[in-house]
């Protein structure tokens, strides 16, 4: 009983820190949580820099700190950077009504990178993508700059979690064994002799 316990409790930690791909690292670009696709197929990335806060710190749609950040698009697809795309950025998520940040104005790209930089506020942002084509090419993305995100917080203490409750069953199954109450039992009585 203790055995299959033991077994079920490894397989469940193991399942839970199993490897994981995250929004960059050695991810393929179609896997990647940073890229947006259309129906076409064309593609574009996100990466956003916050070099005086970490120099090496590369992210997608969380920014952990307010301040200046540098917006990175790539144009992954020729055909995008045939025409004038644009970026615009705003606080909140409609791009017509809410505040403009940050406005890029469409043009060539054919080193197909984009770089815009602007001083983001604590708060929910849109970053908008759009190029100048038959139909209109448009991506957008929402930033969160310095927010809390509960999801990450929770998939982050589930593990945890998951591994103490099944050490407290393991435990309260092994006080309850046969063998363990024996033992204890045993010990009462030999501690009740010497005193």
């Amino acid at each position: 009983m203790i055995k299959q316990v033991i077994r079920s409790t490894i397989i469940v930690v193991a399942a839970l820190y199993c490897g994981a791909a995250g929004a960059h690292g050695k991810v393929s670009m179609e896997e990647d949580a940073c890229t947006r696709r259309l129906d076409d197929e064309s593609m574009v990335h996100l990466s956003a820099y916050q070099p005086q806060h970490e120099p090496s710190g590369q992210y997608c749609t969380d920014i952990p700190r307010e301040g200046n950040t540098l917006l990175v698009i790539d144009l992954a697809d020729q055909a995008l950077r045939d025409i004038p795309v644009g970026i615009r950025v705003v606080r909140g998520t409609s791009e017509v009504d809410d505040e403009t940040v940050a406005y890029l104005r469409p043009s060539y790209h054919p080193d197909g990178v984009m770089r815009g930089e602007t001083s983001l506020d604590k708060g929910l942002y849109t970053v908008f993508i759009t190029g100048e084509a038959v139909p209109p090419v448009h991506y957008e993305y929402s930033l969160r700059v310095q927010m809390i995100n509960y999801a990450n917080i929770f998939r982050a203490a589930i593990g945890p979690l998951v591994v103490l409750l099944l050490l407290s069953l393991l435990g309260y199954k092994l006080m309850k064994s046969e063998r363990v109450q024996v033992w204890r039992a045993s010990t009462r009585r030999a501690s009740r002799r010497r005193g």
